[in-house]
Order: C-alpha cells, then structure tokens, then sequence
C-alpha cells in the first residue's frame, strides 16, 4: 500500500486547529504539522496564479523528504486562454513546480464545466506540448468527456484520467474506471456534492459507505499503478477525519491528532 498516497486538498484551514493541528499551532507551522500525518498534499493555491519560486522552496524546506505534492496547472491556461496559446504561462509554472524536486508529484489539469469535447483539439495540441518529466493527471467537469475517444486519448499521452467522487459525474463511473487506468499513475479526488458546507472542523455528513465502496476499489488500482488520492473538506466537513477513515478502511496506520502535539518542532 505504500504505493497509495493519500492527503487532503490543502492545509492552510484554521478550522482545523483543535480538531486536528495542536492548539496554539501558529499558520507558518501549518504545513510541516500536517506533514507529519500525510505523506501528501494537493495544493489549490496554484490554480489561481503561477507561485513563486521562494514559496515553492518553502514548500519543499518545510516538509520530510519522502513527501509529495500534486499541483493544479493555472486557471490562466485551464479556463482563460482554454488550452490556446497557453505554452509560455504553462513553461513559467512548470519551472517553479521543478524547485520541488523529487517532491513533485503529479500536475493537476482541471477543465472548466463550459468546456466539452468540442475543444478536443486544443487540448489535445497543448497536451502533446508537455514535457516528459512532469506527470500529469486531468479532471472533466463535463460528463460528454468520459468516452473511449478520450480513454485512448490521454492512454496515448500518459495522462491520467482524474478519478472524481462529485456531483458533475455518476460516482460508479470512477470506480470502472479505475479499473483501466490511462497512464503510468492514478488521481483520485473526493470532492462532495456541493459547497454547502463551511465549517470545516468535523465531520458533518455520513460518507462512510462511499469510501467503502473506494476502499474496495484502491487496492486492485495501487497495485497496477501509483496512485494519488486527494481529500476535499466539502467531501463531509473535515478532511483529516474522512482520510482517517479512508486509511483505516484500507489497513493503513491513521495518525491520531493527539500525537502531532508531541511531534511538534520534529521538522
């Protein structure tokens, strides 16, 4: 199961001091505090700008070394320029992603829910554009997409076809095709139904029979292919908790909250 990395879809989330950061734990220790419970981290942030680099070295500095993080490739190319002339902001991120080193885990291409198939050759173009040392995994927010055109499509190119529990996509659909995955590596992502939910510090919705039904499925994926697997508070309200179970669900070792007060400083 090493070969499983599961972790939450940021960190930066002040509702989570108590339940599950130490009380007390200052913003700037965040990230190295959730480190020492996940082996990875999803970041959001990138979506919205390129980063800087000394951010992205922070990242880097500020977590162990068998750590990962998975990007999210800009809006400015995702959603504004919809994959057209798009290679200079795509080079300028990917030279800061690559600070990372060896923690670089896979770049996250996510699709606006206005673009359908109808734009297959522009992504298709900017997706044989991409540099081999870079893996990448891609999210559809328009169901049109889930054919075998597209299956052979991103197997060609070694994407990964991004996995999604959500509202935009019968959740049955992701566990089939998790069985043939599209690329050297699989992305998994628990988003939830909606953005009804703010407070982020307990679970506050029932999800235990959905991450069964993942919890059966991941075993069999992870032993073809890494896999990643990423976490949204939105899933059921805090991220943390629904990775525990997710963990226990599939014999993993949980890291109970309690611990990381006594860990704190390792880093």
């Amino acid at each position: 199961m090493s070969r499983l990395r599961l972790g939450a879809q940021g960190w930066n989330y002040p509702d989570w001091v108590g339940p599950f950061y130490p009380r007390g734990t200052p913003v700037r220790e965040f990230l190295a505090t959730y480190a020492r419970a996940f082996d990875t981290v999803e970041v959001d942030s990138t979506f919205y700008a390129v980063p800087a680099v000394a951010t992205v070295r922070g990242w880097r500095e500020r977590t162990p070394e068998d750590f990962t993080f998975a990007l999210k490739l800009p809006q400015e190319i995702t959603h504004a320029r919809r994959f057209v002339d798009a290679a200079e902001v795509a080079a300028r991120f990917l030279d800061a992603a690559r600070e990372l080193g060896p923690k670089l885990g896979p770049v996250l291409i996510q699709c606006g829910s206005d673009l359908g198939p109808e734009a297959a050759p522009d992504l298709t173009r900017f997706l044989d554009a991409l540099p081999a040392d870079v893996r990448f995994a891609i999210e559809f927010r328009d169901r049109a997409w889930i054919t075998e055109a597209t299956h052979a499509m991103l197997a060609e190119r070694n994407v990964a076809l991004a996995l999604v529990a959500a509202r935009w996509v019968p959740e049955k659909w992701m566990r089939q095709l998790a069985a043939r995955p599209t690329a050297t590596h699989a992305y998994v992502r628990w988003m939830g139904p909606d953005r009804a939910l703010t407070d982020y510090s307990r679970l506050q919705v029932d999800r235990r029979a959905e991450l069964e039904a993942w919890a059966a499925v991941l075993p069999s994926l992870a032993a073809s292919v890494p896999v990643y697997g990423y976490v949204n508070n939105h899933f059921a309200g805090h991220s943390p908790a629904s990775l525990r179970m997710l963990q226990t669900m599939l014999g993993q070792v949980p890291q109970d909250p309690a611990q990381l007060d006594d860990q704190f400083g390792l880093f």
